[in-house]
């Protein structure tokens, strides 16, 4: 399964609370659509999400949980990812850090009863650079960069992360998934050229509110200065 997301694009199909497509069926057409468009893979949050993604698309789901928004959020304990895992989603995607995780466990005893008792991949979503050797330590598949400068270790770059990206591809034995602020094509090539096993792009493909807003900045911006 790993080797069919090589090299190939992984759409993050999400919506935020309080939005019209914050709804499992909305996200599911637009995974049915990014598949049309040559997605590889899907990731996606929430129970209901993951199932009905799972029964309609047939590609690889990396899967989540949300509990809240500050912490340790992304499928914070073991519970949770098992219910991820029984959803349908082939690769659980779980916070990566070395935070200390609500249920007392550590990262290693969370990834190894993912794998025994369900037989589904881990996604560790990390945030520097010793976050994710610490993942690949504690027996992850795969490391992102997904919550690069979203947990106060490092800072917040203004785009994706490439240097993160280069230094974990350089250092770590397991894929490496570029994800996190790549908005653009020339974003995502650049993270293949660096050596990212897979990119994963979720605002800029699949949230409608970000995108407008780009879009209607630009034309504020065009017309402030023909005016000025």
């Amino acid at each position: 399964m790993l080797t069919s997301l090589r090299g190939g694009l992984i759409v993050s199909c999400q919506s935020y609370p309080g939005e019209p497509l914050r709804n499992p069926e909305a996200m599911c057409l637009i995974a049915q659509s990014v598949a049309l468009g040559g997605a590889v893979g899907i990731r996606a949050q929430g129970i209901r999400d993951i199932e009905l993604i799972h029964e309609a698309v047939h590609l690889p789901q990396i899967g989540l949980w949300k509990v809240g928004a500050e912490g340790v959020f992304i499928t914070p304990t073991l519970e949770h990812a098992l219910a991820v895992a029984k959803a349908g989603a082939e690769i659980v995607a779980i916070d990566g850090t070395r935070r200390p995780r609500p249920d007392g466990l550590t990262l290693a005893a969370t990834i190894a009863a993912i794998h025994y008792r369900t037989g589904a991949l881990v996604m560790a979503d990390a945030g520097s650079f010793d976050d994710g050797l610490a993942a690949q330590d504690a027996g992850a598949d795969i490391v992102g960069t997904t919550l690069s400068g979203y947990t106060g270790e490092i800072p917040k770059t203004t785009g994706p992360d490439v240097g993160l990206l280069s230094r974990l591809v350089a250092a770590l034995s397991v894929p490496i998934f570029a994800e996190g602020r790549i908005h653009t094509p020339e974003q995502a090539r650049a993270a293949i050229e660096v050596g990212a096993y897979a990119v994963v792009v979720g605002t800029a493909i699949t949230h409608p509110t970000s995108i407008t807003q780009w879009f209607a900045a630009a034309v504020r911006s065009a017309n402030a200065t023909a005016q000025g």
